[in-house]
């Protein structure tokens, strides 16, 4: 029973990553403790609506660029299999999700091993065993998780035992009328759970230490999105319901029923508050679950342990051969990019999969020979910016390369930037890469003040400044960052206006090779 690799869960990135295995003949299996794969999508979210945009109709004929719009369908060769295909809706049901994972694993013939739950992961010189429920090892030379953040994240509150949980709460909105209701946590999840008790519950709460932060303003999806916030217009318009900024430091019940919770306010000096409710709701994320790890297999955990921590090719920093797949990876871009979604990680999965292939199987990154002269190279670069749904989704995280050396020129598709800074790709006397970005103040700035002054669009000149998504492209000498080109903004992403974008980019490739 021993394999090269042995992938852990049969969710959207594990799916994607035995595809790719399969589709180039890997030794791997797959185990899924679930009767079928994309059992997550069978309890969440809990009020069954999805947040990943399922846009239909894009008016784009080519398939790379309506995957920019498509943020659920996985990576595949065969053109049926597109998740828009499967609903209408603009955010899908859940149960959506579940039916398309299922005909992606069937189409697909990937190599699952369902109800098979992993109960320990150990590693010696040989590699891995990994045990499951039953009793039965199989034995890897390298495993990949990606089971997702599978576990209910607890905070250490006192008395945090008698909140309902996110994860087995009734969802009846009727069985909270009348009620006064408190949903601990200020994300997704909290202001989906608040706004569907909207219309039955007396009073509602939302409770946590940090800010709200609006999606549409940080351009992360994971933030509060639009569709979840109706709830501010009932705190700000004052109709009996608040969010509140601070922490709860106890829950304790009450002798007649309910609970009494003592709250510190993040905003002001005064002494513990004392609030009563009938109804406490724990809306307060999720994480990665190493029990399954022993000593000697045990991943380094970060960001209050949620997350294990990895390299830039999706490896454990202490465990050796150990990887990662799909929502686990986020911890790369933490809360600024899109690993921890589909539309994200289906290109990780892809470029572990890239990884894995030049570390163990003697295949380079796939490339294409380019002519090296500067209008190629730029031309080359504007072309794939204007198109690639890798680049558009993972911004600043997975970048286009130009590789020059000894004459000639080659083009790797979506690589890892920090991949490339690590030395993943070897050594070269000159590299492009080109990511598609925001500007530095993006997350601050409000995009509807019409007072706060902006760079105009397809101003070349005042590129660098830019807030709104933009090409941007560097330029490596021995693998020391020495130049960098930003292309003007486009209000429809249109980068290819030749005396604004293709012509000086060609200018600052030719400056960047001069007397190579």
């Amino acid at each position: 029973m021993a394999h090269d690799y042995l992938i852990i869960g049969a969710g959207p990135a594990g799916l994607q990553l035995a595809a790719l295995a399969e589709r180039d003949g890997r030794d791997y299996a797959v185990l899924e403790r679930g009767a079928g794969p994309g059992t997550f999508f069978s309890r969440y979210p809990r009020h069954r609506t999805l947040i990943s945009i399922n846009k239909v109709h894009t008016g784009y004929a080519d398939p790379e660029q309506r995957m920019r719009m498509d943020w659920n369908s996985l990576l595949s060769d065969d053109p049926e299999l597109l998740f828009t295909r499967y609903s209408p809706r603009y955010f899908p049901h859940a149960d959506d999700m579940v039916r398309y994972l299922a005909d992606f694993a069937s189409a697909t013939g990937v190599r699952v091993h369902y109800d098979t739950e992993v109960t320990r992961i150990s590693r010696d010189d040989d590699g891995f065993a990994v045990t499951d429920h039953g009793g039965r090892t199989r034995r890897a030379a390298r495993v990949v998780v990606a089971t997702g953040v599978s576990r209910l994240h607890v905070p250490p509150i006192p008395g945090i035992e008698h909140a309902e949980r996110y994860d087995t709460f009734d969802t009846d909105p009727a069985t909270y009328t009348d009620q006064r209701v408190l949903v601990i946590g200020k994300g997704n999840s909290g202001f989906e759970t608040a706004d569907a008790l909207v219309e039955h519950a007396a009073v509602i709460h939302l409770a946590g230490p940090h800010s709200v932060k609006l999606a549409w303003q940080t351009h992360y999806v994971g933030h509060l999105r639009a569709v979840n916030n109706n709830f501010l217009d009932t705190y700000q318009l004052k109709s009996e319901n608040a969010v509140l900024d601070g922490t709860v430091e106890r829950i304790e019940p009450r002798a007649g029923g309910g609970f009494r919770v003592l709250f510190r306010y993040a905003r002001t000096v005064e002494k513990l508050r004392e609030l009563e409710y009938d109804r406490i709701i724990a809306c307060t994320g999720f994480r990665f679950d190493a029990s399954v790890f022993d000593d000697s297999a045990r991943p380094a955990l970060v960001i209050d342990d949620r997350f294990p921590e990895q390299t830039p090719a999706y490896e454990s920093t202490t465990v050796p051969g150990l990887y990662f797949a799909g929502t686990l990876t986020q911890q790369r871009d933490f809360k600024k990019s899109t690993n921890g979604f589909i539309h994200g990680f289906r290109y990780g999965a892809r470029a572990l999969h890239r990884i894995l292939a030049a570390r163990h199987h003697d295949t380079p990154w796939p490339s294409t020979v380019l002519d090296p002269a500067p209008d190629a190279i730029a031309d080359a670069i504007v072309a794939r910016v204007n198109r690639s749904s890798a680049l558009w989704q993972q911004f600043a995280v997975i970048g286009d390369v130009v590789t020059v050396s000894g004459g000639s020129a080659h083009y790797e598709e979506e690589v890892p930037v920090a991949y490339v800074a690590d030395g993943g790709l070897g050594p070269a006397e000159h590299r492009f890469v080109a990511t598609l970005e925001y500007g530095p103040d993006h997350d601050t700035v409000d995009p509807f003040d019409i007072s706060i002054p902006r760079v105009a669009e397809n101003d070349a000149a005042n590129a660098h400044d830019a807030s709104y998504l933009h090409p941007v492209v560097r330029h490596y000498r021995d693998g020391t960052l020495a130049a960098t080109h930003h292309l003007a903004e486009n209000l429809e992403n249109h980068w290819d206006l030749p005396t604004v974008h293709q012509q000086p980019l060609a200018v600052f490739v030719k400056e960047c090779l001069a007397g190579a």
